[in-house]
């Protein structure tokens, strides 16, 4: 389960490299990409990805070197270190959650090493006897994000949420792996600068790699303390932390045939505004061929019906995209839907945090 400290947010864990193996920029990256963008975790000292061995991973993933290197393989990055990480990181995020065959050998050679292992896939590595066995022979540490936590510390929905005075916004999508988080991360840091008290809510194991003080991981838990887990989730912020603004991280898509996230987001985490975000060339939806994706219109008209939030934005994932295509999307979107549309990445979150202090005037900080 996600931790939730109540004192200052702990220094990182300790250093650490991302497996991620022939997914780098691709949605099964998702993971990967999120720690090369931002954590407070680890300090990340590279990427084991063959297919861009010796680039920038920043520079592959998003045009900007952020001195992140990509290696070949495991042995590669070791030799070019001049020593072991303290940690490696699972950076994939399958359909499944499964461990492809090939990073189990990664994993044990890594074990052998004494370096600690996270992952955040459903198949546990901490319950594989061999890789136990290998994490206790080495003095290694195995850690399970996606663990179910004990039931005996669920919460049950209370109604406790209606004393949360922090405006929330649920940054949802049209689908999975769609940039949610990314964006959420993005306008946080944003609205922090901008000197507006801002947190996010972590939904998912990437997430608590980034370091997100307070959240849970939900497709970890079992589906009755789901609404109640959200809604603990945001009450200790408010104890823990009094921010203004609370950012929702979304999880799949209201119309996902694999991924309905988002409705108890918004049954639970009672939003008083939303964030839409949409990849406008994607075709299906994402690890599920020939379902076409239900696309903008229909998500919007369905979140109308599920919550009297305001649309605050459009966010735009620019996937298959050239830069010249963006602007006229941007201006179609914002005429059909009466709200800011922007891409964070490609654009920065200027526009969002103007769009959010429209819709929250009570807000401080620096305007």
């Amino acid at each position: 389960m996600m931790t939730r400290p109540s004192k200052p947010q702990p220094p990182i864990d300790g250093t650490a490299l991302i497996l991620c193996e022939g997914a780098f920029t691709t949605t099964c990256g998702k993971t990967a990409h999120g720690l090369v963008r931002h954590t407070h975790r680890y300090r990340i000292l590279g990427v084991l990805d063959s297919r861009f061995a010796g680039r920038d991973a920043g520079e592959v993933l998003d045009g900007k070197p952020c001195g992140i290197p990509i290696y070949r393989d495991f042995e590669d990055s070791l030799a070019q270190l001049g020593g072991c990480p303290d940690y490696l990181i699972i950076g994939l995020a399958p359909d499944g959650g499964r461990l492809p065959e090939p990073y189990r050998k990664v994993v044990a050679e890594a074990l052998r090493r004494g370096i600690n292992v996270d992952s955040g896939l459903h198949d546990f590595l901490g319950d594989d006897p061999q890789l136990a066995a290998l994490a206790r022979a080495h003095s290694a540490t195995i850690r399970d994000v996606r663990k179910p936590p004990p039931r005996d510390r669920l919460h049950f929905f209370t109604g406790a949420i209606e004393r949360v005075g922090a405006h929330r916004i649920a940054v949802l999508g049209t689908d999975s792996a769609l940039g949610k988080r990314t964006t959420a991360t993005i306008l946080n840091a944003a609205l922090s600068k901008a000197g507006v008290a801002s947190t996010v809510i972590g939904t998912g194991q990437t997430s608590w790699f980034q370091g997100v003080r307070h959240g849970i991981v939900l497709d970890s838990l079992v589906n009755d303390f789901v609404s109640g887990e959200i809604e603990h989730a945001i009450c200790e912020a408010q104890a823990d932390l009094h921010p203004e603004v609370m950012l929702l991280e979304g999880q799949g898509g209201l119309t996902h045939p694999a991924y309905p996230g988002g409705f108890e987001l918004i049954a639970a985490g009672r939003p008083d505004g939303l964030i839409l975000q949409h990849a406008p060339l994607r075709k299906f939806y994402d690890g599920i061929e020939g379902y076409p994706l239900g696309g903008l219109e229909r998500e919007v008209q369905l979140l109308r019906l599920l919550s009297s939030a305001p649309l605050v934005a459009i966010t735009i994932n620019h996937e298959g995209m050239q830069r010249e295509q963006l602007e006229p999307i941007v201006r179609d979107y914002e005429a059909a839907y009466g709200c800011v549309a922007c891409d964070v990445l490609w654009q920065g979150a200027e526009r969002l945090v103007d769009a959010v202090r429209k819709t929250f005037p009570d807000l401080g900080g620096k305007r």
